[in-house]
């Protein structure tokens, strides 16, 4: 069974959005795969990808071969470049803490190279939008629910039937996961 490393077509029609696979060579195209190593949408400026290196970099020891545009991706995301260094470490020209010590100072590289394209890229956008329309139109974060409601909500479901019901008890442990049921900090004070 030879397996591929490769892009699986998603999203709508001329808005692709793709999810990077291991697959078995024969498999068709968007069907049936291995493992998910990752996403890349090509229609943002520049591209976002999101890679599981590791993961990626096993299946290339392991002997997956990548299509073109995957080989690409993993070169641009470093997974070639450390299979690069681990092969130095097999053969004794580095110690493990020189080959990671390199990787980590070409992944801050890369990654600071990618934020300031990032960053021209928002401010020629923002640069069109003034020219435009004379202002830059603000983008506002989504504003957090106000607690009142929270605790009116919480009191709501106090008086509901005593017997709990599924998803009442699935709402009550994410909201203990998420630290919701402390209580307010005045009443810590008290």
């Amino acid at each position: 069974m030879p397996v591929r490393l490769r892009l699986q077509r998603h999203g709508r029609r001329k808005r692709p959005f793709y999810h990077i696979v291991a697959a078995d060579a024969r498999a068709p195209r968007d069907g049936k795969f291995i493992e998910k190593l990752g996403t890349y949408n090509p229609m943002t400026v520049p591209a976002t990808i999101e890679l599981d290196r590791m993961a990626a970099y096993k299946w290339i020891v392991k002997g997956a071969q990548p299509s073109d545009t995957v080989r690409a991706i993993l070169r641009f995301k470093g997974v070639m470049y450390f299979k690069h260094l681990m092969r130095g470490v097999e053969k004794g020209a580095l110690s493990r803490e020189e080959a990671s010590k390199k990787f980590e100072e070409w992944i801050e590289a890369k990654e600071g190279k990618v934020a300031a394209r990032r960053e021209a890229e928002a401010q020629k956008t923002a640069k069109f939008h003034r020219d435009l329309s004379g202002k830059v139109p603000e983008i506002k974060a989504p504003e957090p629910e106000p607690v009142a409601e929270e605790a009116a909500a919480e009191g709501a479901e106090a008086e509901a039937p005593a017997e709990p019901s599924a998803t009442s008890e699935l709402d009550a442990a994410m909201a203990e996961a998420k630290g919701e049921g402390e209580a307010p900090a005045e009443e810590k004070e008290a």
